[in-house]
C-alpha cells in the first residue's frame, strides 16, 4: 500500500481540459459569429440611413444655393423695378420657395438623425448582460 500511486482525479470533468478549452473556443467563435453577422445586417440598414441623410443634406445645400442665386436675382430685379420693370415678384417668390425646400429637407435630415442606428444588436447585448446576470445569482445561490 505505501507503493502505490494515488489515483489521478479530472478536475476539468470526464472530457479533460483540451477538450473544454476546445469547446469553450467553439462556443466564443459561435457567439462572436452570431455578433458579427447581426452587426452586419445593421450596417446595411444603417448605411442606407446614413445616404438619406447625405443626400437630404446635399439637397438643402443645392436648393439653398438656388435660393440665394434667385434673392441676388431679385435685388437685381429689384433694380429693374425701380426703373419701372415688373418681375421681382417671379424671383423673390422662385427665392421663398426654394428656401423652404431646403428648410424641409434639413428638417427630414434633422429627425432621421435622432433615429437609432444599432436597435436591435443594442436590445441583444442588453439581453445578453441581463443573462449574465441571472446566471451570476443562480451560480451562487447554488453554492
Amino acid at each position: 500500500m505505501a507503493g502505490e500511486t494515488m489515483r489521478f482525479r479530472n478536475p476539468a470533468g470526464h472530457a479533460g481540459l483540451l477538450h473544454n478549452l476546445v469547446s469553450l473556443v467553439n462556443t466564443l467563435a459561435g457567439f462572436l459569429e452570431s455578433r458579427i453577422g447581426l452587426f452586419a445586417k445593421e450596417s446595411k440598414t444603417a448605411l442606407v440611413h446614413v445616404l438619406v441623410l447625405v443626400a437630404c443634406l446635399a439637397a438643402a445645400a443645392v436648393l439653398g444655393l438656388f435660393g440665394y442665386v434667385f434673392l441676388l436675382a431679385t435685388a437685381i430685379a429689384g433694380l429693374a423695378h425701380a426703373l419701372h420693370v415688373s418681375w421681382i415678384k417671379i424671383t423673390l417668390g422662385a427665392a421663398v420657395l426654394h428656401f423652404v425646400l431646403a428648410f424641409v429637407c434639413v428638417l427630414i435630415a434633422r429627425s432621421r438623425m435622432k433615429k437609432s442606428m444599432f436597435e436591435v444588436t443594442a436590445l441583444e447585448l442588453k439581453k445578453d448582460r441581463e443573462w449574465l446576470k441571472n446566471l451570476d445569482k443562480k451560480n451562487r445561490s447554488t453554492n
